[in-house]
């Protein structure tokens, strides 16, 4: 009987020692988002960014972009400046991002040329970014509610995070994987599929560097497979915790931006 006991209690000991071991997969999401987008209280940076087509036409943007948190791991500000070249010299995107699933992002986009305010429409923020192939959203990061997780793989060097959307009809992805370093939380790749489970789009960090001792990814490449085109980021002048005025992130600097960002 005592032997019973023994083998029984061992067998309890090792489940629990396993189900401890197991990462959890939404601290592990939600780790790797603060890193992604919300290094510090705030940011800024420069922003290189060229686009390559299927004939090798190479097309060019220079931006500066503005972060302010709200709250660490909810709501946040963006602000990004166009510099160069000049068709979008002065162009300006503004995101109040929410992270309550009942209440849309609010986007707008300033055009000089026409000097016009257009509200970006929550169905747009999937589309191109500026000519690229990189989607507005993927500028400010999707919601972790919008999607189930499952964590599919863990090795010493990456946890592989399935992604799953609970709105199927509202993107036109099936699931998409993201792959995070073990041990900086960065996510180094997401790779799209489409809803008949083919793979259609990367995202790949192809740099990172320590920062005021924050992880930041400084190049980062999306490859579309099914145009063959991509798109390279390069990130500049990094800085976190500048103290950003909420003032800036308002519909009333869409038609003169601040200093900040501009310089």
């Amino acid at each position: 009987m005592k032997s019973v006991w023994k083998v029984t209690f061992l067998l309890g000991m090792t489940s629990s020692l396993v189900a401890a071991e197991k990462p959890d997969v939404q601290a592990i999401v939600n780790k790797a988002n603060i890193v992604a987008y919300y290094q510090g209280k705030d940011g800024k940076a420069t922003v290189k960014m060229k686009i390559t087509n299927k004939q090798g036409q190479e097309r060019t943007r220079e931006f500066n972009i503005l972060r302010k948190d709200v709250k660490d791991g909810g709501d946040q500000k963006y602000f990004v400046y166009f510099q160069r070249p000049a068709d979008v010299r002065k162009m300006v995107y503004l995101v109040d991002k929410h992270t309550d699933k009942d209440r849309d992002d609010d986007r707008w986009l300033y055009m000089p040329g026409l000097d016009l305010v257009k509200r970006i429409a929550a169905s747009d923020k999937r589309t191109s970014f500026v000519g690229s192939d990189f989607l507005y959203e993927d500028i400010s990061g999707r919601s972790l509610d919008d999607d189930t997780h499952e964590l599919i793989q863990a090795t010493d060097k990456l946890f592989v995070v399935k992604n799953v959307p609970k709105e199927p009809d509202s993107v036109e992805f099936g699931h998409y994987n993201v792959s995070i370093d073990t041990k900086t939380y960065v996510p180094m790749k997401m790779e799209f599929y489409d809803k008949k489970g083919t793979l259609y789009k990367t995202i790949e960090s192809t740099k990172i560097e320590t920062i005021q001792g924050f992880p930041t990814v400084v190049k980062s490449v999306v490859s579309n497979l099914q145009t063959a085109s991509k798109t390279e980021m390069e990130f500049g002048k990094v800085e976190y915790d500048i103290n950003l005025n909420d003032s800036i992130f308002t519909e009333r600097y869409l038609r003169r931006p601040p200093r900040e960002a501009i310089r």
